[in-house]
């Protein structure tokens, strides 16, 4: 993770002064548990170039982390990509030219625009490069985006989805380092940290001068704030322009939420109001277990269920309290979320009318023959996490190994993402892998029982939107009578 800055042109070596970092010296310093090195490659009256470069502990990254129950934390990209985390390492060295307070011989310099070329990565971002683009054209840039070729051994993509960004334009560097502080988080859509008011402030400081009349506020508020309460209290705090606040209202209904919960979205949506009466929202989230609860209900056999991917165990908690059911297996491969799901489950001790899941660690590419044969399995927003190429696997050996009754599956509308606005290439959640219009869904469960004694039916969840569906689709396999073994 590294960022170079490049100043040309007379009085380059000013930039030197701007940072207050000495160009005959190292920067060598350990700044939040990490190793943040500074280090001039060139530097002269008319040329200087700066690396900022920072290395964090691996071990401490996952240090009395959360997740420190699932072998998943060391599975990632924090310590390679340029994120919210090489942001937080670099600010304090960097503080000098961010507040713009050089020593006094060298302050006007301060509101020099000098041409800059400005390069970091690599950049782990969901945005497409049409995006990208269009965060840091409107601030004077020209942009250039490489992405590397992905050479594997197997089918799986060609492309690599980490890219590196060349910025050059003219710039105060204490403008460029503050635009590039507040939109490499925005790029990469991850934070390490609890999210709340104090962002406000970092947008205000950051975003002062620039932000009110970018054409992509929106996206760069949305995806610093995250949450709608506090994209809401942001805008009406906000003292900015007329123009910024013609957006309010596009912001407050059409932003899409990232949940709390690391696995999934939240979208949040309307229910169809009656006359002159308001109705309470109602969470995405929640009117897919409604709608899964309801098409168990009405089920002849459901005593035996296995929610696979059942993460937290909020649908097998759910269903825990369903008459008619014997017994639940919630199938999850995290252990963390197996934890956070046993805790749940010890609470329905106090129902009377409740049983208690089986937690039980397991994945959808090794097979277990104690699922085999069961009256109902759930992939509730399961499959999106798979590989494509690997999703085909996994449905036969469901439909001919495991053979369950009914099998219930859901996953985003594609079709419907253009209802929250995003772009075209966006991804509900960063592990998304796919995301499949209606007709690319219906075409694939065809294919999944096309040599099974299955049938489906394919219904939608959430408000209907003409044009784009729902934002939920769902499919329900039904195991046919005459095929069924005994």
């Amino acid at each position: 993770m590294h960022i170079t800055l490049k100043a040309t042109g007379p009085h380059a070596g000013m930039i030197s002064h701007l940072l207050a970092k000495n160009p005959y010296n190292t920067y060598d310093r350990t700044e939040k548990g990490a190793r943040v090195r500074m280090v001039y490659t060139v530097f002269t009256e008319e040329e200087a170039e700066i690396v900022i470069q920072a290395s964090p502990d691996s071990i401490d990254l996952v240090k009395n982390s959360p997740d420190s129950y699932d072998i998943t934390q060391y599975i990632n990209d924090r310590e390679f990509v340029t994120s919210s985390l090489f942001c937080t390492y670099i600010r304090g060295s960097l503080g000098t030219a961010l507040n713009g307070k050089p020593k006094e011989d060298y302050v006007g310099w301060v509101t020099h625009p000098f041409a800059l070329e400005l390069s970091f990565g690599p950049v782990a971002s969901d945005l497409p490069n049409s995006v990208v683009e269009g965060l840091f054209a409107p601030l004077g840039y020209q942009v250039a985006i490489e992405r590397g070729e992905a050479d594997y051994s197997f089918q799986l993509k060609n492309r690599s989805t980490v890219r590196y960004v060349t910025l050059s334009g003219h710039q105060t560097v204490q403008y460029a380092l503050r635009q590039l502080l507040l939109l490499i988080p925005v790029l990469d859509n991850y934070k390490h940290y609890y999210i709340s008011e104090e962002e406000f402030d970092k947008l205000r400081r950051y975003g002062e001068g620039w932000l009110p009349e970018h054409p992509l506020r929106e996206l760069i508020i949305r995806r610093t704030l995250r949450f709608t309460n506090l994209i809401e209290q942001f805008e009406q705090s906000d003292s900015a322009s007329a123009e910024t606040k013609s957006t309010k209202k596009h912001i407050e209904k059409d932003t899409v939420q990232a949940q709390k919960d690391k696995h999934e979205q939240v979208q949040q949506q309307e229910q169809p109001q009656e006359e002159g009466k308001q109705q309470p929202t109602v969470r995405l989230n929640e009117l897919r277990y409604q709608a899964i609860m309801d098409v168990i209900r009405k089920l002849p056999r459901r005593q035996k269920i296995v929610d696979f991917g059942s993460g937290e165990g909020k649908l097998s908690a759910r269903l825990a309290r369903m008459t008619g059911i014997e017994e639940i297996w919630a199938v999850e491969p995290s252990a963390y979320a197996q934890v956070r799901a046993m805790e749940r489950f010890a609470k329905l001790e106090r129902h009377a009318d409740a049983i208690s899941p089986t937690p039980m660690m397991g994945s959808l590419f090794y097979y277990d023959e104690q699922l085999r044969g069961k009256d109902v399995m759930i992939l509730c927003e399961v499959i999106e996490h798979v590989d494509e190429h690997r999703l085909n696997r996994v449905m036969k050996t469901i439909v001919t190994e495991y053979q369950p009754g009914v099998l219930i599956v859901t996953t985003p509308n594609r079709e419907y993402n253009e209802v929250y606005r995003m772009n075209q290439q966006e991804l509900r959640h960063g592990d998304h892998r796919f995301e499949w219009s209606r007709s690319e869904f219906q075409e694939r469960c065809e294919q999944w029982i096309a040599e099974a004694p299955y049938s489906v039916a394919l219904k939608g969840i959430g408000e209907d939107v003409e044009g784009f569906g729902q934002p939920t689709q769902m499919a329900i396999f039904t195991r046919r009578k005459e095929q069924k073994e005994a």
